[in-house]
């Protein structure tokens, strides 16, 4: 296991987005942009509207399309036919297949067999547990597509200490999301409009989309540190997308990763050759990238293993004095903060 190297600092209260740039007055791609230079550590700030003034006719920027699923469920705890609690909150970690699912269950202790019933029509069984892990494999009794519409009625999005108060499932969607499964936004998306989009694309500037689902990343107690390796995540990437991507490198164009969720897709493929499956890979400043030339990204707290993921673009010294600046000049972090392009 590889403990994370990532960059401290300190990263003042105020500075953690509460509310969407919406509920602020703002149009969700007309939030803050810091632009560091890769080489230079050259850093300009900006609004993300303007995006298109760093990027060239025929790079290509690859979206993360997952959407965003409501994976707080509420549920009555049952033993052996005897109720155990009235509710417990089941926190959705990671599909594993179309009716079993990982979870953070918040109650103690859970054993094997026990049934959690979220409403009329649906239940769940605990049938394991992973290991090393505070997470419980549990059976769900409906799967597919009848599963997801009742999670969807059912469940309220994953919400960390620094959002003071709930927002609606949209909140936490980019306006492209098609494939439902993230349990938490791939939020380097958010920022982006269909105008912005369509901007790009009036601009030769292609635009391609690949899935990788997110899955929950903080246990709710800090005896439980989830590195990247252990967090396995389930990506999925075209023959198309992958074939414009071979093109645009060989034409000597960049391509750009939206987040660390497509850097972390498409290195994958680029190591093992699958376009499909399952990655748990671990990405800091000794890792050769492949495919991302430049990263469109969140900014990230202290310590998080993002912040080794950067380190493979550009310099820690680059890095730290660029996040030190965005918090003297009062930059927002977090899904529903400012941004960072990295190119």
């Amino acid at each position: 296991m590889t403990a994370t190297k990532a960059l401290d600092f300190y990263l003042p209260d105020e500075l953690n987005a509460s509310h969407p740039p919406e509920k602020r007055g703002l149009r969700r791609d007309h939030v803050r942009m810091m632009v560091l230079d890769r080489t230079t550590g050259e850093i300009t700030h900006d609004r993300f509207f303007h995006l298109d003034k760093y990027l060239e006719s025929g790079d290509l920027v690859i979206l993360n399309n997952s959407r965003t699923i409501p994976a707080v469920l509420h549920a009555e705890w049952l033993r052996n036919t005897v109720q155990l609690a009235p509710e417990v909150e089941v926190r959705l970690a990671r599909r594993r297949s179309e009716d079993i699912w990982d979870a953070l269950i918040v109650a103690n202790p859970v054993k094997t067999g026990d049934i959690f019933h979220l409403s009329p029509e649906l239940s769940a069984t605990v049938i394991g547990e992973k290991e090393n892990s505070p997470l419980k494999h549990i059976q769900f009794t409906k799967k597919g597509t009848e599963l997801f519409n009742v999670i969807y009625a059912l469940g309220e999005p994953v919400r960390y200490e620094y959002i003071d108060q709930p927002w609606n499932l949209d909140y936490y969607q980019t306006v492209f999301a098609s494939r439902p499964g993230s349990v938490e936004m791939p939020s380097a998306g958010r920022a982006f409009s269909w105008e912005l989009l369509f901007k790009l694309m009036r601009m030769d500037i292609k635009v391609d989309f690949i899935q990788l689902h997110t899955g929950l990343s903080y246990f709710l107690d800090d005896q439980w540190i989830q590195t990247p390796e252990d967090n396995e995540e389930e990506y999925h990437i075209s023959d198309r997308t992958m074939a414009r991507i071979i093109e645009t490198k060989a034409s000597g164009k960049r391509v750009i990763a939206v987040g660390t969720t497509v850097v972390r897709a498409l290195e994958t493929a680029a190591i093992n050759g699958a376009l499909s499956g399952v990655t748990n890979l671990y990405i800091d400043q000794q890792f050769p990238l492949k495919i991302a030339d430049g990263i469109i990204t969140g900014l990230h707290e202290p310590k998080a293993s993002h912040l080794d993921m950067l380190s493979a673009f550009v310099s820690e010294r680059h890095l730290l004095r660029a996040y030190n600046q965005a918090i003297d000049t009062g930059y927002l972090w977090h899904e529903f903060g400012d941004m960072n392009l990295i190119i």
